[in-house]
């Protein structure tokens, strides 16, 4: 067993504008505009789930932070040996506090530094850090597109276990990406890379870096959107919840309906009820109707189906909709670009991916499936 000195970063807002529906949560305005919708902070929650079972590693773990929600609340949940380094200076906490604190905590020689929040976290952990710091993220963000995340935030836990037990883990180099949020908001990707930085390399637990751009299979998009619109014509009175992508767009555009690219629409009989639903909105809406089925496609590059993008379908919306009434579409290309590995759901509720997980069936074509396996979540 080896010693760690861990920084430890966290963005407490990360993610908030997920659940509703504002598609980042970048800038002020974004957040104060999802805390005044009654949205509930989940990035602390995720920075538990990652490091609780760090705990049973106590007396070879020590962390450097920031004060309150940015580290050291977190740290003190779990009982494990901190000290700050940086105290916040602005309540809510600001981007330049996320840098000030990388700033302040690599002053004092940290083996790794672990960060919670999104692509804009990412991207002030990377304009402050040095060449020779490792780093290693918590997904706690709407839109994950960088590579130095892992794929879950058990798996960030899993990854520092390796490392204070000795075990040899390759470093290497990957991407810090982000959108422009302002364009993601109109239904536009414009992913751009910012820089690189060095993350423990195992691909068991590194997410991959989302595929960009929208598939050309216009063929087999019409194909698989004939099937679902077929299905819908069995299942009159039955609420339809759309989810985002370029492949249930077809669907919609197939039914004549305008659709949110990047959020969740309602339809009933065919015809849209409700477009660009927040968390609540869903909720609502599944009390409302006894027959639902949710639609939702895979992240090309990556095989989140839950927790990346699409926050609105929260743990309890998806357990009300049952595994059953989930409905995946995918072109063959897309499922064959994961190379292999299995889909991944990250609802921030292992009891629930647990249930997830498992062969599924994926709607390929029209009258054409097949199975591909949902990850066991990591413990």
């Amino acid at each position: 067993m080896v010693n760690l000195r861990i920084g430890l970063i966290i963005n407490p807002y990360a993610g908030i504008g997920g659940a509703v529906a504002l598609k980042g949560s970048d800038g002020e305005q974004t957040r104060d505009k999802a805390l005044a919708s009654g949205a509930i902070p989940q990035a602390q929650n995720r920075v538990l789930t990652a490091l609780q079972n760090l705990t049973q590693f106590s007396q070879h773990l020590h962390f450097i932070t920031a004060s309150g929600d940015m580290g050291e609340s977190c740290l003190q949940t779990l009982g494990l040996s901190y000290n700050v380094a940086y105290q916040v200076t602005n309540h809510p906490s600001l981007a330049e506090d996320t840098e000030n604190a990388v700033t302040a905590i690599l002053a004092q020689q940290v083996d790794i530094l672990v960060f919670a929040g999104g692509d804009g976290t990412a991207r002030n952990i990377y304009n402050q850090l040095d060449e020779s710091t490792p780093v290693l993220g918590i997904p706690a963000g709407c839109k994950i597109h960088s590579g130095v995340y892992t794929i879950t935030p058990k798996a960030a836990g899993q990854l520092l276990e390796k490392m204070l037990q000795g075990q040899v883990i390759s470093l290497g180099e990957a991407d810090v990406m982000d959108i422009d949020e302002a364009l993601f908001r109109q239904g536009r990707v414009n992913a751009k890379r910012y820089g690189e930085m060095q993350i423990p390399m195992d691909l068991r637990y590194v997410q991959a870096v989302k595929s960009g751009g929208k598939e050309n299979e216009e063929l087999v998009l019409d194909d698989i959107a004939a099937e679902i619109i077929d299905q819908m014509a069995d299942n009159p009175d039955t609420l339809y919840l759309i989810g985002s992508g370029s492949t249930t767009q077809a669907i919609m555009q197939n039914l004549g309906q305008a659709n949110t690219l990047l959020g969740v629409d309602a339809v009933v009989d065919q015809a849209v009820i409700n477009t660009d639903l927040t968390a609540n909105d869903i909720t609502q809406l599944l009390s409302q109707y006894d027959k639902v089925k949710l639609v939702i496609t895979l992240i090309g590059g990556q095989g989140h189906l839950f927790g990346r993008g699409n926050q609105q379908l929260n743990a309890e919306n998806i357990k009300k909709i049952g595994r059953d009434n989930i409905i995946v579409v995918a072109t063959k290309s897309k499922i064959s670009k994961l190379n292999g590995q299995p889909l991944i759901v990250d609802t921030n509720d292992t009891h629930l991916d647990q249930q997830l997980a498992g062969p599924i069936k994926i709607i390929t074509g029209y009258h054409d499936t097949v199975i591909y396996p949902i990850a066991e979540p990591i413990r």
